[in-house]
């Protein structure tokens, strides 16, 4: 009898093979997903080993040390004149600013030979750097440091023991990029500009036909007899795998993370699939109750419906790995059409099969539930309608007990986490606040749906029949709206949440770079610059701008060193956005002081209290506020100009916007200004828009790896939407006899799936922003609480409107249907 059940089941999935496909598209997306991310961690990763290379195709052998000293004179002397070595060059680089240390630009100078096997630079223009305290620039470096061939630069560290070194741009170049600003020099001149005879690497080129590994050997013995030096040798072909492997490593964190969110994809197909299955189990009753009238047993239903969801889940999956393997594949071909370059993935078998054996599974576990409670209702019963099941209104005593001890449980642990917020164990109690918070959602769903159906419900009603025909339809299977609902208040839980926690990131962003960039660019000099304001105001380019003066204090214990700076704090649109922890901005004049949070912890300092700041002179001050960061270009006091005086050794700068024009444009023309001689360009800009560039990356990729959740939740809409319109044939049909037209019938179906989406973003909602709250609290990130009421009202149309669309092809299959046809339907 179990097998003639399990032939009877599997015979049905294979005569509808479209509603297999329907029941298991969310595991077909779920298997697409988490195979298609498998192909792209090897895709990139391929890519990078193929691709990527600090060190030069001809380099043969490496010598580096792995700690200690760097290879000095003597060693490197020492490998020039082993046999077999034809050629070599040190690598080093080193950090310098181009200007004054506290307000100047950032330079990374690198060594290279600048020409031949060993050389990773192009030449552009100029002349190669030969001679001490000379350099080339690349493109970027010439464009922001405004430099060209013969232009000189004066490099400091922030040792203020190594005087500045004025150098000579000979050339520019093009070489590996990055994003600051680079120049190049051969490695005798880079150690010259450093101090530093030795170099913590050697590159060396061999002479062909030379037996490499004896070569390691040698140099082996010749440069670790010292037990003291930390030297390593190996190949280049060694360093360049080596070198692309470390470049692999920054994406395991970027799949790490992405495998969490697809983990979380994965949960929400199997929600998906338990809903879809318990809508065709419904629709099936009539069968079951047959099959247990002519004597199956309950326990040979349930392995039956249990195989026949593994089974769709099989089938599924491998066609999901189809799809993601044929995209894959495709993959270098559409990136060479514009213009990039990617390695393909191949055949990935075992992670195949791996993914279509845990498809399988899911399924199986997801149809388990459903399988159980449509194998266990009474032959009477079921043989009443095909949709008693589903129809189910209420839901019983126990699950309503559950769903308020989960709440309780949730608001309990949220208690826990407030009072331990700052401690280890503020995350653990974080974790389960979301994880009972969501289980109490799936369990009181159906009556969560109710007052959030009451008012989305009444402006639906204006659409005449159709809408109110789609909300009763909604009301109608509270259950059902709940299960599909609850998928899509997953995805947007963690939506809304990272939309909150991201959107207190930029606000907290622009208030920080509000102080330390107030303007797109800045000049800083030691002399007077009241002509060069004049000049820049009469130049359309530019606006706001604002002459500053600047210093250095301590406290008249030392220990620590800030800058001051006396500016008009209304004079700029960033610099009236200062805030105040405490104290009022405002208030500043002669007599007080406006100090960094930081300048205020170093002299212990706060509202009211008198300060004495002193640098030649001594200031003595009232502080006035205290800011919630630094204090304009990352000082640690603002003060009143004749304050500032007082301080002595002042020195002079511009603050300016740009109106007009493009950035090079006005930085070429502020730096035609004039100025004292030796005056400092900075371009600000270039540093807020990094900060403002990164933030909207981390949205953007947040939000593409969430909306996988939202995607799936959508799939099972429209899933549950056209498994609905099956089930409700002849409901349909008597409203079009009725005369509801197709159109009203299509925009019905459309309201219904805009429905499941539309509770479900609200559910979201509701526990996603106290829960993102809670976590920036709890984890004393120090970033101002937000409610971005525009992004999360995007959310919720933009899920609606997602859930709609999933909803289209149901509600057109649904209106094709005859009157006639659909009343003659049993």
């Amino acid at each position: 009898m179990a097998a003639s059940v399990l032939r009877t089941q599997l015979s049905g999935v294979l005569r509808r093979p479209g509603r297999l496909l329907m029941t298991g598209l969310s595991v077909l997306v779920a298997a697409f997903v988490v195979f298609g991310t498998v192909l792209a961690y090897v895709i990139v990763t391929r890519t990078t080993l193929d691709t990527f290379s600090e060190t030069p195709a001809a380099v043969d052998v490496v010598a580096y040390t792995t700690g200690g000293n760097p290879l000095d004179p003597g060693q490197v002397a020492a490998i020039r004149d082993t046999a077999g070595v034809t050629a070599l060059t040190g690598r080093v680089t080193a950090s310098f600013t181009v200007g004054s240390p506290s307000s100047g630009s950032d330079l990374e100078l690198l060594a290279d030979p600048g020409s031949g096997p060993l050389s990773r630079l192009t030449l552009v223009s100029g002349a190669y750097p030969r001679a001490a305290r000379e350099i080339a620039v690349d493109r970027r470096a010439a464009g922001r440091l405004g430099v060209t061939t013969g232009s000189t630069l004066r490099l400091s560290t922030g040792d203020r023991a190594r005087k500045p070194a004025t150098v000579t741009v000979t050339g520019v170049v093009d070489g590996p990029q990055d994003a600051a600003e680079r120049a190049w020099a051969p490695d005798r001149v880079v150690a010259g500009l450093t101090g530093e005879p030795g170099f913590p690497r050697v590159d060396v080129l061999v002479q062909p036909g030379t037996d490499v590994p004896a070569l390691i050997r040698g140099l082996s013995e010749l440069l670790l007899r010292d037990p003291a030096a930390y030297v390593s040798i190996t190949t280049g072909e060694a360093m360049r795998v080596r070198e692309a492997r470390d470049a692999v490593r920054q994406y395991d964190q970027l799949f790490a993370l992405v495998a969490m969110f697809v983990a979380i994809a994965v949960v929400a197909a199997a929600l998906v699939a338990t809903s879809t299955f318990r809508i065709v189990f419904a629709q099936r009753l009539r069968q079951l109750a047959l099959l247990r009238a002519i004597g199956a047993q309950r326990s040979q239903l349930v392995i039956a419906l249990s195989v026949e969801g593994a089974v769709t889940g099989l089938v599924t999956g491998a066609l999901g790995v189809v799809l993601a393997q044929v995209a894959g594949s495709a993959a270098p071909a559409l990136a060479a059409m514009s213009g990039h370059t990617l390695s393909g993935p191949g055949p990935q078998a075992g992670a195949a099969i791996a993914v279509v054996i845990g498809a399988g599974l899911l399924t199986a576990g997801a149809v388990l539930a459903p399988a159980v409670t449509a194998a266990g209702v009474s032959p009477l019963l079921a043989l009443r309608s095909a949709g008693s099941l589903a129809a189910d209104r209420g839901i019983t005593g126990p699950r309503l007990a559950g769903g308020l001890l989960l709440a309780a449980a949730s608001a309990g642990l949220a208690w826990l986490t407030v009072r331990s917020m700052g401690s280890s164990e503020a995350l653990l109690y974080l974790v389960g606040v979301g994880a009972f918070g969501f289980g109490a959602l799936i369990a009181l769903g159906p009556v969560l749906i109710r007052p959030i159906l009451a008012v989305a419900g009444w402006p639906l009603r204006r659409f005449g029949p159709a809408g109110r025909l789609a909300v009763s339809g909604i009301g109608g299977t509270p259950r059902r709206a709940a299960a599909v609902s609850v998928v899509v208040a997953l995805g947007v839980t963690m939506l809304a949440g990272t939309v909150v926690g991201i959107s207190s990131l930029q606000l907290w962003t622009d208030r920080t770079m509000a102080a330390r960039t107030p303007a797109d660019l800045a000049l800083f000099a030691d002399g007077e610059v009241g002509e060069v304001v004049t000049r820049l105001r009469a130049d359309a380019r530019f606006r706001d701008v604002t002459p500053f003066r600047m210093a250095d204090f301590s406290a008249p214990g030392g220990g620590f060193s800030h800058g001051a700076i006396a500016v008009d704090l209304t004079a700029m649109p960033e610099l009236r956005t200062l805030e105040a922890s405490a104290g009022r901005v405002e208030a500043l004049r002669p007599g007080t002081v406006v100090l960094s949070s930081t300048a205020a912890g170093d002299l212990d300092a706060r509202v009211g209290d008198v300060v004495t700041l002193r640098s030649a002179g001594e200031v003595r001050a009232e502080v006035v506020a205290v800011l919630t960061g630094d204090g304009p270009l990352r000082t640690g006091a603002v003060l009143a100009p004749a304050d500032l005086d007082r301080l002595g050794d002042v020195s002079a700068g511009v603050l300016a916007d740009i109106a007009a024009g493009s950035r090079d444009e006005a930085l070429a023309a502020f730096r035609s200004a004039g100025g004292p001689a030796g005056a400092d360009v900075a371009v600000l800009a270039d540093e807020r828009d990094k900060a403002d560039g990164e933030v909207s990356s981390l949205f953007a990729a947040a939000v593409g790896l969430l909306g996988l959740t939202v995607l799936i939740a959508a799939v099972g809409v429209g899933t549950t939407t056209g498994l609905s319109a099956l089930e409700r044939t002849r409901e349909f049909g008597l409203a079009r006899a009725l005369g509801l037209t197709r159109a009203r019938l299509r925009l019905m179906v459309g309201l219904e799936a805009g429905l499941y989406g539309l509770i479900g973003a609200v559910l979201g909602i509701g526990l996603g922003v106290p829960m993102a709250w809670l976590a920036l609290e709890s984890l004393r990130l120090d970033l101002p609480l937000t409610l971005p009421a525009g992004r999360l009202a995007a959310i919720v149309l933009l899920t609606a409107a997602i859930t709609v669309a999933s909803g289209l092809l149901p509600a057109r299959r649904a209106a094709r249907v005859s009157p006639v046809a659909a009343l003659a339907t049993d």
